[in-house]
Parts: C-alpha cells; structure tokens; sequence
C-alpha cells in the first residue's frame, strides 16, 4: 500500500498494511543492495582465484612424456586417457594422463605434473579466473533481487490470507444481521 507519512495514523489502516509497507521498502533496499554485494563477491572471488593461478603456476609444470599404447580414434572424442612414460630426476614414472585421441605409441605428449611428479591438470589462466569471479557477481546480482522478489511474494500471500480468514470471520458474525438469517 503505498501511503504518504502523514497517513500512517489513517485508523482504517491496519497493521498488515503497515507490515506490508516496511515489507517492500525493506526489500527495495535488500534488492538494490544486491549490486554492491555482487561487486563485493566478485572482487572476492577473483582475489581468491588469482591466488590459486598463482600457487598453481608455481606447483605445476609441463613434462614431455610418450605414450605407452596406441590411443585408439573414436568419433566425437577428441581426448582420452591413456597411460604415458617419462623421466625426470633420473627417475622413470608411468601414470594416466588426458591425451589426444588417435596417437601412436611413443608419440610425445605434454602433460602436467606437480613437484611429486603426480599428473595434474594444466594451471588454470587468469582469463579462468575472471570468468568464475565474473559468473560469481553475476549470480549475486541476479538472486538477490530474485530472492527479494520471491520473499515479497510469499509476505503478500500470507498477508493476504491473513486478511481474508479476518474478513471471513467478520463476515460470519455480520451477514445473519444483513440477511436476517439465523446461524446454523
């Protein structure tokens, strides 16, 4: 209900139009506060992300490595898994890698390895880490006036059954005046 401050003394309004106003001016803040907190939550996200480029692109890095069988072709794969052989520190290591599809055995391959020499996937790029902070702003800015909105339906919809169980009830005692019917 939209009423100007002076009306709010108004004696036919009652308190659910009073909740009802705080209601939706509470969430016109909530909603309108969603784009700040979506700026909030991506610059967030994109510091948190930046760090895990950089901590990754220190932990990891390429090996060339063969492969040990023929990595059969199948239509629509382009990568698969396959065992791969390499050495490094004078030491030979074998482990499963994500390669290309159709290659031969001994062909070489790069792949990624930690600084135990497990196989890990290639460092994530800084363009990585914008678009995951960029979908996390974009999320918050669009649920939390979703939210809002969902949360002022729901407010509505039990406002409005409360007043209408308060009319009903009202309408129960007056109508046998009205009507001149006697209740059954």
């Amino acid at each position: 209900m939209h009423a100007h401050p002076q009306q709010r003394k108004n004696p036919l309004r009652r308190s659910s139009d009073r909740l009802q106003w705080w209601a939706a001016r509470t969430l016109l803040v909530v909603a309108i506060g969603g784009v700040p907190a979506a700026i909030a939550v991506g610059l967030a996200v994109h510091q948190d992300q930046a760090r895990v480029v950089r901590e990754e692109g220190t932990d990891r890095h390429p090996v060339t490595a063969q492969l040990v069988a023929d990595v059969p072709t199948a239509v629509g794969i382009t990568t698969t898994r396959a065992a791969v052989a390499w050495n490094s520190d004078g030491a030979d290591h074998l482990a499963s890698a994500v390669v290309p599809s159709g290659q031969r055995a001994g062909t070489p391959v790069q792949i990624w390895v930690d600084d135990r020499s497990r196989v890990v996937p290639q460092p994530a790029g800084t363009g990585e880490a914008i678009a995951v902070a960029a979908t996390a702003a974009l999320l918050t800015v669009t649920a939390v006036p979703l939210l809002s909105m969902l949360t002022w339906k729901g407010t509505l919809h039990l406002l409005n059954r409360r007043r209408y169980a308060g009319w009903d009830a009202e309408w129960q005692q007056i109508e046998p005046q009205w009507t001149r019917r006697q209740p059954s």
